[in-house]
């Protein structure tokens, strides 16, 4: 469908008070369409209907009249600069943004994230600006304690009672 199409869709959904469908209508678009500035606007926009400031400064981020609030709001849910090139969902070179102050901000949060992390990154592999290195998002195992184990007993215990009456039933059935 064409965004033009989908535009028209997302504006009726407005008009009949369906924001979430809205919302995700304008999602699918700037996921389809990455560097288009006016359908980043309409869905923050929309997040504003939401009261969701950081949000709103998430797809607004690449703006220059972007509100300083909802910058900040955006900025402190998303703490890294790896969040942010994730939250941002650019592809291909900042070259192609449609502005001078959009390819600037793009150019910044990627070379911070760089060297926050201390190697190069690019906006079309995720994988180089996560924020931990492959296999260390796990918190290593702790030794058990008393109740970990008394849990675990307990949880067996109910599971072979559950059991002995579901085998219980069977054999009565056949009786």
């Amino acid at each position: 469908m064409p965004p033009t199409e989908t535009l028209a869709r997302v504006d009726a959904d407005l008009a009949a008070g369906r924001v979430p469908v809205a919302r995700q209508r304008l999602r699918g678009l700037v996921s389809s369409f990455p560097h288009d500035l006016t359908l980043r606007r309409r869905l923050a926009e929309v997040y504003r209907l939401y009261g969701d400031a950081a949000e709103a400064g998430r797809w607004m981020y690449l703006e220059e009249d972007r509100n300083a609030d909802e910058t900040a709001a955006f900025e402190a849910r998303y703490g890294s600069f790896g969040w942010r090139m994730r939250a941002l969902a650019w592809h291909g070179p900042e070259a192609k943004a449609a502005t001078a102050f959009a390819e600037a901000q793009l150019v910044a949060v990627r070379t911070a994230c760089a060297e926050e992390l201390g190697h190069p990154v690019d906006w079309d592999d995720p994988a180089s600006y996560r924020d931990e290195p492959e296999g260390e998002g796990v918190a290593p195992s702790e030794p058990w304690t008393v109740s970990d184990v008394l849990a675990g007993v307990g949880c067996l215990a109910a599971a072979l009672v559950f059991l002995a009456v579901w085998v219980y039933g069977l054999v009565s059935l056949f009786d």
